[in-house]
């Protein structure tokens, strides 16, 4: 019989620190304008974002980890097309 301690890749820490590393491969500042904008997210991955430090997508498809006032910058374009178009 094996223990996590046998086995350190089946969990634990090593799996925490698995995570971290591709979470910050994945995490890529965009260029571009896309830094300019406050952008549309769903308000729970706004919430797990905040509590877990994972990245978000907007509908745009920016991939970040919000950290800064929303309020202070104009709504992204393409996030409030997609928006719109889904209100119908």
């Amino acid at each position: 019989m094996s223990t996590p301690l046998d086995s350190p890749d089946q969990g634990g820490i090593a799996t925490l620190d698995r995570e971290l590393e591709e979470l910050l491969k994945e995490e890529n500042i965009e260029p571009g304008d896309h830094e300019r904008f406050s952008h549309y997210v769903k308000k729970d991955k706004i919430l797990e974002s905040a509590i877990t430090g994972k990245p978000v997508r907007a509908l745009c498809g920016k991939k970040w980890t919000p950290g800064r006032d929303p309020e202070k910058f104009p709504v992204c374009p393409t996030c409030k097309e997609i928006y719109e178009s889904l209100q119908g």
